[in-house]
């Protein structure tokens, strides 16, 4: 992953428009403050990979990191708004019980970030039909919606997900 500001650096020099920060940015937050200062906030991305968890007879959003095997003890919607303020430009959240099973995002802890925060949000994890992708927006007012596997599998094209989501009311190109 993306640990130094060196690292950003020599992506951005190979031509990417974007970084992606996960463990570095809940390990030293200001790395985020300082990757935005000096690129600005249009190409850091955090990446936010929040579980539930009962803490105390409560049920809450615990984000991890090292691919979801570390709890952090931080609770997700804070900290999104957190890494809005140190100046990250977007966050792509990718729910770690939804990830892999194909039965749609976590529309709860999606809706509850992407009101918190007015940078974009990309809902992550989970997708199993085009229709998830459409709710990721509709309902868990995501600004976007990432899936993987349906595609690489061929379980849908990309025209048959644009249609659903039109469908939807969301604007996409559908040529």
């Amino acid at each position: 992953g993306i640990r130094t500001i060196e690292d950003i650096r020599t992506l951005l020099n190979a031509g990417t428009d974007k970084v992606s920060i996960n463990s570095a940015a809940c390990k030293d937050p200001e790395f985020v403050r300082e990757a935005a200062r000096r690129f600005g906030s249009q190409c850091i991305v955090v990446n936010i990979d929040p579980k539930r968890i009962d803490k105390d007879g409560e049920e809450v959003w615990e984000v991890h990191i090292n691919g979801g095997r570390t709890p952090t003890g931080l609770e997700a919607v804070s900290w999104a708004m957190e890494v809005e303020e140190l100046g990250a430009g977007e966050i792509v959240l990718t729910s770690m019980d939804c990830d892999g099973t194909k039965d749609g995002y976590d529309l709860e802890v999606t809706a509850a970030v992407s009101e918190a925060v007015s940078i974009p949000v990309v809902a992550s994890g989970g997708a199993g039909h085009p229709q998830h992708l459409a709710d990721a927006i509709t309902i868990g007012k995501a600004d976007a919606a990432l899936a993987a596997s349906i595609f690489h599998f061929g379980e849908f094209t990309i025209q048959e997900t644009k249609a659903v989501m039109a469908a939807n009311n969301v604007p996409v190109r559908l040529a």
